[in-house]
């Protein structure tokens, strides 16, 4: 699936530039998409930069609650879910554990926190997998979950708003949390089919219902605060999270008479190896991308859901909003900049800002996930992984779109 992902992306980008070039007359596309190529190599090795440091560094702190039993211990608490979810994972596999924790910072929107963690999970999984190349079903189920982006504090999204001077950085909390709900719902549902998994299993049911009802709880607090509370309360709650984990590791590990500092050396060496792994895939991926966007396919698909949606009748207004969604699958820097490009041209608080802004908050980075997840275990056939995933981006654009719909217009 992923040599032909990726080989469709060559082509298409060619007959984008081959129709601007013989039609349009800009033979200057050809000199865009090469110098697209460099400029993605080295953002390659920029982003592996950061890789090393933070791979490094929460490898490290992973090493020490491995080393304490507390991976072990998660997994022994979500043992049954998970049994009816990843029947292939055996009861208590330490990675039940780090999928739990993975899930945690994703949720409080811990993105460096996440990725080192996810990437310690597939290695869990991929020693359970019999193929070397092929995707396991429990590989595929938590990829999908990790691109289906459930963000509960979506501080990242607040950061931007507060730079480009919105009165009011959390008015687009509520609007994320649901449409991001409505992702992972549709990400895990679209598994389960292709899976055949059980989701009417009573313990999956109460798994399930409990975590709506502490989700419908957390919102119905969090929406009675004002703004500024809420704006507090989001930085606090994640960077409390972020330490207190570390702390937690730390202490947890000396009370267990675990040797911290030289466990967390041990697992940093580690984050060390795997980050180095990584980079042939991150440059694969990354130019394949940027030869796409340069070539002004993606323009042209926006300029044609412009041509229908107005053919049809309907409001238009988020369609200035789609540039975020169509290259957040593939770059999330990419959507960042096309971000704040629509609140700098449209207005931080216009309704395509606001659009952008809660797709932002709500989709995720699908093929960076990929090939990274993929990349570290040397995965080469993703399966149904691909078609999940972008279903659940699918499903969480249309919720951005509809939410804000519903909140804004």
């Amino acid at each position: 699936m992923l040599n032909g992902l990726w080989l469709g992306f060559f082509v298409v980008a060619a007959l984008s530039a081959a129709g601007r070039w013989l039609i349009g007359d800009d033979p200057g596309v050809f000199a865009a998409m090469v110098e697209s190529l460099f400029a993605m190599a080295k953002l390659s090795v920029e982003v592996m930069v950061v890789l090393f440091g933070t791979l490094t560094l929460w490898l490290g702190f992973l090493r020490i609650a491995e080393r304490a039993g507390l991976v072990e211990r998660l997994a022994v608490l979500l043992g049954p879910l998970f049994r009816r979810l990843m029947p292939e994972v055996p009861p208590g596999h330490p990675a039940l554990g780090l999928i739990t924790l993975n899930f945690t910072a994703n949720a409080l929107g811990l993105d460096n926190a996440a990725t080192p963690i996810g990437l310690k999970a597939m290695h869990a999984l991929q020693s359970l997998n019999p193929s070397q190349t092929t995707a396991s079903n429990a590989q595929i189920l938590f990829l999908v979950l990790n691109a289906s982006s459930l963000t509960l504090l979506p501080v990242s999204i607040f950061m931007y708003r507060v730079q480009q001077g919105a009165p009011d950085p959390t008015l687009v909390f509520l609007p994320i949390l649901l449409a991001t709900s409505a992702s992972t719902l549709v990400g895990l549902l679209s598994v389960a089919f292709m899976q055949r998994l059980r989701l009417h299993d009573p313990v999956v049911l109460a798994w399930l219902g409990g975590t709506a009802l502490l989700l419908g709880g957390f919102m119905a607090l969090l929406a009675g605060l004002s703004a500024s509370a809420l704006a507090a309360l989001s930085s606090l709650l994640g960077n409390l999270t972020l330490f207190g984990l570390i702390l937690g590791f730390v202490l947890f590990g000396a009370l267990r008479r675990v040797p911290v500092y030289e466990a967390f050396v041990e697992g940093a060496r580690e984050g060390f190896e795997v980050a180095k792994n990584l980079l042939p895939y991150l440059v694969a991926m990354l130019c394949a991308i940027g030869v796409l966007r340069a070539s002004g396919a993606l323009e042209l698909g926006l300029e044609g859901i412009r041509m229908l949606v107005e053919w049809a009748g309907w409001d238009s207004r988020f369609v200035d909003a789609l540039p975020t969604a169509l290259v957040k699958p593939f770059s999330g820097s990419a959507a960042r900049a096309m971000l704040i490009e629509t609140m700098q041209s449209q207005g931080v608080d216009s309704f395509p800002a606001l659009v952008a802004a809660t797709v932002q908050g709500s989709t995720e980075t699908t093929f960076y996930v990929l090939a990274v997840y993929f990349g570290a275990v040397g995965i080469q056939r993703a399966r149904h992984a691909v078609g999940c995933a972008l279903l659940a981006d699918l499903s969480g654009v249309l919720a951005a779109i509809a939410v804000c719909y519903w909140f804004f217009a």
